[in-house]
């Protein structure tokens, strides 16, 4: 396995949280994307995208990627934009740059999931219900997968293996995450 290791899903899979709690559990690095591009930008990517579109948006998000990649540290764990492997070749530099994993999960849990969440930052959930939700994500999630699928590894969410949505999903997923990055 190469690193660094980039976490990819659509949102709400837990790619921030779960990638914070992977890199505590290595003792590595932990950089969540949109916080970089926030950092590096002075606009959340909500923001720079309501301010430039969404073009300009993509452009620059891959540049931070790129950049970060170019940093003398290994050992990181990074949580990407849900859309960041669906524009041009970002797959192939995810794929070129590190090792790559798919969160992956039904849409119904990830409505379920977002729906708990605080949607100021996501226009097109702001003030919509789980049914609501998942009526917006479906579609997109589905236009998407082609592009996830490319990752190297594919982890199945926990209620995505029939398990019930119980809190813990997000130290599950970290858990399942060790264990095949300690395993290779």
């Amino acid at each position: 396995m190469s690193y660094p290791v980039y976490l990819i899903g659509y949102m709400g899979a837990g790619k921030t949280t779960v990638g914070r709690l992977l890199a505590e559990r290595l003792g590595w690095h932990f950089v969540d994307l949109d916080e970089a591009f926030h950092e590096i930008h002075g606009l959340s990517p909500a923001d720079y995208i309501r301010t430039y579109g969404i073009e300009a948006f993509r452009r620059k998000e891959k540049y931070v990627v790129e950049d970060l990649a170019e940093l003398p540290i290994e050992k990181v764990v990074y949580a990407t934009g849900g859309g960041y492997p669906c524009w041009e070749d970002n797959m192939e530099c995810l794929k070129e740059l590190g090792t790559s994993f798919y969160l992956r999960w039904h849409p119904h849990h990830l409505a379920e999931r977002l729906a708990l969440t605080d949607l100021s930052e996501r226009p097109l959930l702001h003030g919509k219900d789980a049914g609501e939700i998942l009526e917006v994500i479906a579609p997109q999630l589905e236009a998407r997968i082609p592009y996830y699928e490319q990752a190297d590894y594919i982890i199945d969410a926990p209620a995505t293996l029939d398990m019930p949505l119980d809190g813990t999903e997000d130290e599950q997923l970290a858990e399942m995450l060790y264990a095949k990055i300690v395993g290779e």
